[in-house]
């Protein structure tokens, strides 16, 4: 869009905004947001407007707390669902310590950070992400139940959609406020939902994805509905992944696609698989970073367990779909919706740049479906796992050097001691299955 500060003024007066959210997110990837009255915006679009940091978790200590707000223009859009008369607009921000220089703790920061690298590589990277949820039922008081609000399965359609109504607001909500949806569909599990937006540029994926949660939970919420993008909320059946395609252009030309190469796959394209693939066990941390995300990692229930790749099949952890030309593009399926959508695309976009510098070569394509293989089998074809549990997920991100350089110190400090201790907590409980197996035993 390209929107001026004068040009969202005019827009705010055009429009009769009142009020504009300030948004940004902590380093977990949750949104948070500083209302403001229309007419502090053109302070707030000088990056005048400050914040208690010390108040987010992971920011900073409470002596250096003061932040400040840059908001985007380009972010600038009106929420739908409030009244036209004295209308709520938003404005996705990058933080700044008082000093004007950015804060390193700043998820959206640090993908700006790799998007100038690559930049400076002569790449720039699109993304499009495939983001699941569930609906859930809520009780009397409106907390979310574990009742899904279908029994439906893939694709299905009214009467066994009872989501579809929801889902289809979304879709006109999320069309309103200028998504280019390009397809919504009931998904495997009961309750379970897919929305597929267009890919774009990194940074605006990112600032896609943080809006997507928000507003799919939003309007989930005036339909009587919770919705969840928790990785396994329900044992034994689907959780929610978070399939993201990506692709690197240099001068309008997808770089991954050669129609000379091997799969129509390009030079780069294999660096660009090499380097995922050396340090997926490392950014597995930040692409499934809770205790539940590891639930969903396992075998039996389509998501990718093997460090693999393949050109046809969709058991392996990295996919290249059949598209070639300027739809050529890598698919990553481990990720899960719960991950910070900006250290997500900054670890991703990182390794396959390290790939590219280094020019890794990945092993060859494993075609053959490796749930049905024996452990010997996949140790034969040097098959490797990914972490098991979120305490081996960060033991592997503070053994590479390059992920913490992508994530940076500050947010690698403060993201690993939060979730250490969201193990240990974890860790200490008792649990309804150990009291179920062992408490009428011994």
């Amino acid at each position: 869009m390209g929107y001026t500060n004068e040009e969202v003024l005019n827009m705010t007066k055009e429009m009769n905004v009142k009020f504009v959210r300030l948004q940004f997110t902590d380093i977990f990837g949750v949104l948070k947001n500083v209302a403001i009255p229309v007419e502090q915006l053109p302070k707030a679009l000088e990056g005048e407007i400050q914040f208690d940091g010390s108040s987010i978790e992971g920011f900073v200590r409470i002596e250096e707390s003061d932040m400040n707000l840059r908001p985007d223009p380009d972010t600038f859009v009106i929420f739908p669902w409030r009244p036209k008369d004295g209308a709520v607009a938003r404005l996705i921000c990058d933080v700044y310590t008082p000093d004007d220089t950015p804060f390193e703790g700043c998820p959206r920061g640090q993908l700006k950070k790799v998007i100038a690298e690559a930049a400076a590589m002569g790449y720039s990277m699109n993304a499009g992400p495939e983001a699941e949820f569930f609906l859930f039922q809520t009780d009397g008081e409106g907390r979310p139940t574990l009742t899904t609000h279908d029994r439906a399965g893939y694709f299905d359609l009214t009467p066994m959609d009872l989501g579809e109504n929801a889902r289809r607001d979304m879709v006109l909500t999320l069309s309103d406020m200028g998504f280019e949806v390009e397809a919504s569909h009931h998904e495997v599990a009961f309750g379970q939902h897919e929305i597929d937006f267009k890919y774009n540029d990194a940074l605006s994926t990112a600032d896609n994805l943080a809006t997507f949660r928000f507003v799919v939970r939003t309007i989930a919420q005036r339909h009587g509905l919770h919705a969840s993008f928790m990785p396994k909320p329900i044992f034994g059946i689907n959780g929610s992944g978070m399939h993201t395609h990506q692709s690197l252009f240099q001068d309008g030309r997808n770089v991954f696609y050669d129609p000379k190469g091997s799969f129509e796959l390009s030079e780069t394209a294999f660096h660009y698989i090499g380097g995922l693939m050396e340090h997926v066990r490392a950014f597995t941390a930040i692409t499934n970073p809770t205790v539940n995300s590891y639930k969903r990692l396992v075998p039996g229930y389509e998501a990718p367990v093997y460090m693999a790749w393949s050109h046809r099949n969709r058991s392996p952890l990295i996919r290249i779909p059949a598209r070639r030309g300027e739809g050529t593009r890598v698919e990553v399926r481990s990720p899960d919706p719960s991950c910070n959508p900006y250290l997500a695309l900054t670890v991703m976009l990182k390794a396959g740049l390290d790939g590219i510098k280094r020019k890794l070569t990945p092993p060859p394509p494993e075609d053959r479906n490796i749930y049905s293989m024996t452990a010997e089998e996949r140790k034969e074809r040097n098959i490797d796992s990914l972490p098991g549990s979120l305490e081996e997920a960060l033991r592997e991100l503070e053994k590479d050097p390059v992920i913490r350089d992508a994530i940076g110190e500050h947010i690698w400090e403060r993201f690993s001691e939060a979730k250490s201790i969201e193990w240990d907590h974890y860790r200490i409980q008792i649990h309804a299955w150990e009291v179920e197996r062992y408490l009428a035993r011994f």
